[in-house]
């Protein structure tokens, strides 16, 4: 297989309702996808950066200069293509994950389908369907909280996940214990907006029988999280720090988490997440799929990794109309509780070209 060409496609979709965290609200999702023609057929990817460096140091800007002036050049390169070259070409620059999941995406995506295997199939996925669970953002008041997860309960999702800040910790996690009791699994997440000198703070959430506590620290700060995993009952899970298989190792070997959450844009593409998959079974530790409010694309392909045995707490893999009214591709759509794993070759899925084209800001052809 050899490359043709790639189209980097700028879409912005627009939100249900407004999603705050402890680094920003956002009304739009302003995501850009790439399509890779080659000489065996088409192939998609989605690139998760956010328009600003806030989650991490990668944006959508420069996620498509990186594709534009390095990445791409060193994949046209390649004498051929398959899922395996794609990391050891682009390897010669440093970082810039998200922009290489992209591109490793839009490969296996061309890849799979040409030979008729399933993205599942291809990962060694196990399970039909996956467990969904939803993360809930942070509200202007409890009640707006609590009747943002009475819904998500009435739909039928799984876990719930509360994004929380300084300020907004303890309170709304007793508000929704004691609405909806203690046999909802539970969660929080922090987004890095705490630092160890909040310990004691963050002991008051042993009480309320938390799955675990998401990120509470800087991303950086892995020995940190080790400290505060011994003075909290509540199992640390990391989300920022964990940017490699080699990264989650050292942290399961300082004991600076016991749960793993596995983003594929975050950690380079899902050969990768496969890799921390099988580093944290080997050790004993949970792993879950984490989301970046994908669109149909990003979806499919989470929820195919999720499907993986490893995979034991239910993600962030949430239905499309959790996020969107309309995607872009057909809906993932919650029956009781899950979703179905695709099954069609590739990532099972494809843009619907008219609803892509309502979404599209802006595109652009290469062949180098």
């Amino acid at each position: 297989m050899k490359p043709v060409g790639v189209e980097l496609r700028r879409i912005a979709m627009p939100l249900v309702s407004p999603f705050r965290t402890s680094f920003g609200t956002q009304t739009t999702r302003e995501l850009l996808l790439l399509r890779l023609e080659t000489t065996e057929g088409e192939g998609w990817g989605e690139c998760v950066t956010m328009t600003d460096p806030v989650y991490s140091s990668e944006y959508t800007e420069a996620a498509a200069d990186v594709l534009r002036r390095h990445l791409l050049p060193a994949l046209f390169a390649q004498p051929h293509l398959d899922p395996w070259t794609v990391a050891p070409a682009l390897a010669a620059f440093k970082g810039h994950r998200m922009a290489k999941a992209a591109l490793e995406t839009a490969v296996l995506d061309a890849w799979l389908r040409a030979r008729s295997i399933s993205f599942a199939e291809w990962l060694g996925a196990t399970a039909d369907r996956v467990p969904a669970g939803v993360s809930v953002g942070i509200m202007d008041d409890i009640p707006a909280l609590l009747d943002a997860v009475e819904g998500y309960l009435a739909q039928g999702y799984l876990r719930i996940k509360l994004k929380i800040e300084p300020g907004w910790d303890i309170e709304p996690v007793r508000a929704v214990r004691e609405r909806f009791g203690d046999g909802i699994p539970l969660q929080v997440d922090a987004n890095t907006a705490y630092t160890v000198a909040d310990a004691q703070h963050l002991a008051r959430l042993d009480e309320f029988g938390l799955l675990l506590i998401e990120q509470p620290l800087d991303e950086e700060d892995v020995r940190g999280h080790a400290r505060l995993a011994r003075q909290l009952r509540t199992p640390i899970c990391l989300d920022e720090s964990i940017v490699s298989a080699r990264s989650a190792a050292d942290a399961l070997a300082l004991g600076a988490c016991s749960v793993v959450n596995v983003k594929p844009g975050r950690v380079g593409g899902y050969l990768e997440a496969r890799r921390i998959h099988d580093v944290s079974a080997a050790h004993g530790v949970p792993v879950w799929c984490g989301g970046m409010l994908e669109t149909g694309l990003g979806r499919a392909a989470n929820v195919a990794l999720a499907a993986l045995p490893g995979f034991t707490l239910p993600g962030d893999t949430s239905a499309s109309g959790r996020y969107y009214r309309t995607d872009i591709t057909e809906p993932f759509v919650l029956r009781d509780g899950h979703l179905d794993v695709p099954r069609g070759p590739g990532l099972g899925v494809s843009p619907i070209p008219e609803l892509l084209a309502e979404v599209t800001v802006s595109n652009e052809w290469t062949t180098r």
